[in-house]
């Protein structure tokens, strides 16, 4: 039987909004974007609640004097606009300004990769994760479904510090139970074969599609281990290469500019130097942007990521 789908927003507003009314402290921001569970949020909560409208970069700036009076604040948009509409205000603002004051902001961005299909490169997050990830003190962390998403947001909640949260803007199954403490902890949680020869390490929507490419391997007799990278800024790199060091072949895969500074980027300058055995292929959007609209899967497929292209490409790695 399959898997309900959800939206990644809707688990994550959920927990913020059960928390908010126990806990007086948190505060919501919002850049003329909803949802259903929002509405409820503006209704119980109106004085810890507050729409500055489409403009990102007061949005930081709002964030940042309620975290600095000592909320825990929630800021809330469109995934390109809260990262690159206003990136000098998170760069000072919270980047710059966390190192020596204490606070706790949430960046929350909804529509990573072409999660906006059909509403062109203006609103397609292809950049956010190399940006986020170029700014020393903001976390960045990418979510694969609903309940990695509600994990997060307690997370968020109860660590100090400014993070980076891209979700995913269509309703998608849960990869498997929510992720443990330690888990999220270390940035990452395994599926598959543990010990195989070949491995999968994916982050966001990509990580079902590597789930579907780990299936088709298995069944034609190849074990595969999957990672869904939940951390992309600071993952627990000493475990991860421990758990990759059987494996001989690497193929990461992300809905975001290859080379660019990405997943790519971390795993390059962290894991390939510890594995010198392991033969690595990233798997990626090549830096260009493209005009036509969805519908999604067609959009990756035009660019080698699809399931058949992608458990092709591994057999090609292998027997490279």
């Amino acid at each position: 039987m399959s898997t309900p789908k959800r939206r990644m927003r809707d688990a994550f507003l959920q927990v913020i909004k059960d928390r908010m009314g126990a806990e007086s402290d948190i505060f919501f921001l919002t850049g003329d974007f909803g949802s259903p569970v929002l509405d409820g949020v503006r209704r119980d909560f109106a004085d810890r609640f507050l729409n500055v409208g489409i403009a990102e970069q007061n949005l930081v700036n709002v964030a940042t004097g309620l975290a600095l009076e000592g909320y825990r604040v929630i800021a809330y948009a469109i995934a390109p606009f809260i990262t690159m509409r206003c990136l000098e205000q998170i760069r000072i603002n919270l980047a710059i300004l966390s190192q020596v004051r204490p606070m706790n902001v949430t960046l929350v961005g909804v529509g990573a990769g072409y999660s906006y299909e059909v509403s062109g490169p203006t609103h397609q997050a292809l950049e956010d994760m190399a940006l986020m990830r170029a700014l020393p003190n903001i976390g960045v962390w990418s979510p694969a479904d609903a309940a990695t998403a509600a994990a997060m947001a307690n997370r968020a909640l109860d660590t100090p510090g400014v993070r980076y949260v891209r979700l995913d803007s269509h309703p998608l199954p849960d990869l498997g139970p929510a992720p443990t403490p330690q888990e999220l902890q270390c940035g990452f949680r395994l599926s598959g074969t543990t010990g195989a020869a070949a491995a999968l390490v994916s982050t966001g929507y990509l990580s079902h599609l590597a789930a579907g490419v780990r299936d088709e391997l298995e069944a034609g007799g190849l074990p595969v281990l999957t990672v869904d990278m939940m951390d992309l800024a600071h993952a627990d790199m000493t475990e991860l290469t421990t758990v990759l060091a059987p494996c001989r072949n690497i193929l990461t895969m992300e809905e975001g500019f290859i080379g660019c500074g990405g997943m790519d980027a971390l795993l390059m300058l962290h894991a390939t130097p510890r594995l010198p055995k392991a033969k690595w292929a990233h798997a990626g959007l090549q830096p260009h942007y493209h005009f036509e609209i969805g519908p999604r899967d067609a959009l990756l497929a035009a660019q080698g990521i699809s399931r058949s292209a992608l458990a092709a490409r591994m057999i090609e790695l292998i027997n490279r």
